[in-house]
């Protein structure tokens, strides 16, 4: 009698283990018990965070952030390539005392209500030169400090400022600074036909008009050297340079006037109104633009919008466009020439044909 073939079944098939026996799930934990806080410093891989739904530390004496204690996170792994920025509202487990050398993870990053960009292109020397980068999320308002004289106002700089302002839907205000040795005249009618808010400072005066429209707010202040930004950073938070000391140790050492960093405004007088937050910049000297569209870029000059209604769709509003309506628009006296100059170099600025150094250097 002829042998029976043999029937094979699974355990004769020998399979090699793969790196882990564990199971695979997709399953994430839930952290119901984390803490909902603000990031104020961002370093190296350590954020400085706090929780806002109190104004006390535990000894009842003001914190680093104007009464927070500085709580240190890392992102925890499971957040995958998902940045985290000044400004961003985290969930956070893990060590939330603040203690020296305590550590919490950030589980979750909240849903963002702003995110102001700007591209890195003031050095194309350096492989990431034309990058595009997060400068603060959730920011409310973009205060753009300019000097009125010592050095003269940078319109070109402003101008970027307010593209980038609408284009992330983020309020600008401009504060015009060294108002005792110069008028507003020259720069508010370059901007009349924005209806742009403004702040006049002098050296001295008071800051109550300007701590108003901070109330309740998530402001970020960019500006030149020179125009008096740090000074004023100074005079709204008389500590900054305590709180940005303590918060910027997070990094562990890194100098305190190259990194962003939230700054909580103090309570005017007996007021229970929110004095809101304030993120000083001071590591940003260019505002790039790459990554704002040709189209986008007109949200910065709402006074030419309407003179390129009667474009032809291809119209590249640049001066080589010789059907561009823009010149008619500016001829007939219905928008000023300077703003049509500054908007074609912003469009030449953004496709690389211009520095954008040098042409933020224009003033009016």
């Amino acid at each position: 009698m002829p042998a029976r073939k043999r029937e094979y079944d699974e355990d004769d098939v020998r399979v090699r283990p793969g790196r882990s026996s564990r199971p695979r799930t997709r399953t994430r934990p839930k952290h119901d018990d984390a803490v909902d806080a603000l990031v104020i410093t961002v370093d190296r891989g350590r954020y400085g965070c706090v929780l806002e739904d109190t104004g006390e530390t535990k000894s009842g004496t003001r914190g680093a952030a104007g009464g927070f204690e500085v709580i240190t996170a890392m992102r925890a792994r499971e957040l995958g390539r998902k940045s985290v920025v000044v400004g961003d509202r985290v969930s956070l487990v893990g060590d939330v005392s603040g203690a020296p050398g305590a550590l919490a993870r950030i589980v979750r990053i909240g849903e963002r209500t702003s995110v102001l960009r700007r591209t890195a292109d003031d050095d194309d020397t350096t492989p990431e030169g034309r990058l595009e980068r997060v400068v603060v999320a959730n920011a409310d308002q973009l205060v753009i400090v300019s000097a009125l004289s010592d050095p003269p106002p940078r319109t070109g700089f402003i101008d970027r400022c307010l593209v980038a302002a609408y284009d992330a839907d983020v309020e600008p205000l401009l504060c015009l600074t060294k108002a005792d040795l110069a008028g507003p005249e020259q720069v508010l009618d370059y901007y009349a036909e924005l209806d742009l808010p403004y702040v006049l400072v002098k050296p001295g005066s008071d800051l109550d008009e300007l701590r108003g429209r901070l109330a309740s707010r998530i402001s970020v202040l960019v500006g030149h050297s020179g125009v008096g930004k740090s000074t004023l950073v100074n005079r709204l938070v008389p500590d900054a340079l305590r709180a940005v000391g303590a918060v910027s140790a997070v990094g562990k050492g890194r100098h305190t006037s190259t990194s962003a960093v939230a700054l909580r405004l103090p309570p005017v007088g007996k007021s229970k109104k929110d004095p809101g937050w304030i993120v000083d910049t001071p590591g940003i000297r260019s505002f790039g633009l790459a990554h704002v569209s040709a189209e986008s870029l007109l949200h910065g000059f709402p006074d030419l919008v309407e003179g390129t209604l009667e474009d032809q769709p291809n119209c590249g509003h640049t001066a080589a466009d010789g059907d561009c309506r823009l010149d008619a628009w500016v001829a007939e006296g219905k928008a000023d020439a300077r703003r049509l100059a500054s908007y074609r170099r912003l469009l030449a600025s953004r496709a690389g044909e211009l520095d954008a150094r040098n042409e933020e250097g224009s003033t009016t």
